[in-house]
């Protein structure tokens, strides 16, 4: 079969692992190169990272619209905008039978979702229709949901909107964010390819999704998960669990700011703990960074204090 794989972080890579080896994956999309988090230097997206290990042909497209300038969209007649003919143009060369789409971080025009002869399926880091969109792992992590899961979904025009054929869950139980983007991500290609035969086949069934039970997952920005005082025990261990590398759990302890890296609900107390005082409760900071200094644990960051 001849895929085209699009995908951008680590939960998409097994995804294209494991369809690399089962079949010929003739191009890779990817987001374009991002600024490193010192802001020196560019870096690849891992996808494109690991499609030049395995020697696959990569694209970078910014978007997928046409423009007449810089902020200025190229329009249609009926005022729709118009998909980049040179985008289109790149897919059809190599004549897909289907486009996989793991986490790729774009939406995709229904000029695109046409061009393959067996349409689009989207591994989707959710049990849809609960949380569609962008972060539906730290959004489950802050709702504080019990399962996490995945879902193959055939894609249209919309946000997660397409039908559901395959689902996997997994118990979220004292998980971060870092931890289930690695295990969901194998959880999801184990689910998509060795059943792709019988998605391609029509030996599946389709499921749409039930309006009434969706949830949106919007970005998580920095600063937004934060320990607040006011918040529950719960809460706030919820919200270090979600801390990624785009948004991290920060909070200031005896006047330094800090990253949280790991955390707790406090039963017993110790002389050489650090806690952050809750609505109902205590945290103990197990793991923190302070700024400009190393990761420690919370002890050392104590002793370093006396």
């Amino acid at each position: 079969m001849h895929i085209i794989f699009m995908g951008t972080p680590t939960f998409a890579l097994p995804a294209l692992d494991a369809l690399a080896a089962e079949h010929t994956v003739c191009a890779v999309f990817t987001r374009p190169d991002a600024v490193s988090h010192r802001g020196k230097r560019l870096l690849p997206s891992l996808v494109k990272a690991r499609a030049e290990e395995l020697g696959i042909p990569v694209s970078t497209p910014q978007g997928f619209y046409a423009s007449l300038g810089p902020c200025e969209p190229l329009l249609d007649t009926q005022g729709t905008r118009v998909v980049d003919a040179s985008i289109i143009a790149d897919l059809e060369k190599y004549t897909p039978d289907l486009i996989v789409v793991v986490a790729y971080g774009m939406l995709l025009p229904a000029e695109i979702l046409a061009v393959p002869a067996w349409g689009c399926l989207n591994l989707h880091a959710s049990l849809l229709p609960r949380w569609r969109g962008a972060a539906p792992i730290q959004r489950a992590l802050l709702a504080g949901d019990e399962q996490l899961g995945v879902s193959v979904m055939r894609m249209d025009a919309g946000l997660d909107t397409g039908p559901y054929c395959l689902q996997a869950a997994t118990s979220a139980s004292g998980k971060t964010y870092q931890e289930l983007i690695v295990e969901m991500g194998v959880m999801g290609a184990e689910l998509l390819v060795p059943n792709l035969e019988d998605i391609v086949a029509g030996r599946v069934t389709w499921t749409q999704q039930d309006e009434a039970l969706v949830t949106y997952a919007d970005k998580v920005a920095k600063g937004s998960i934060n320990l607040d005082p006011q918040l529950t025990v719960t809460e706030n261990y919820n919200r270090v669990r979600a801390s990624s590398h785009h948004a991290r759990c920060r909070t200031t302890l005896f006047g330094r700011p800090v990253m949280v890296l790991d955390a707790r609900p406090a039963h017993d107390l110790s002389d050489e703990g650090v806690y952050y005082g809750c609505a109902d409760g205590l945290l103990e900071i197990l793991l923190l960074k302070p700024d400009g200094s190393r990761e420690m644990t919370g002890a050392a960051f104590r002793a370093g204090l006396r």
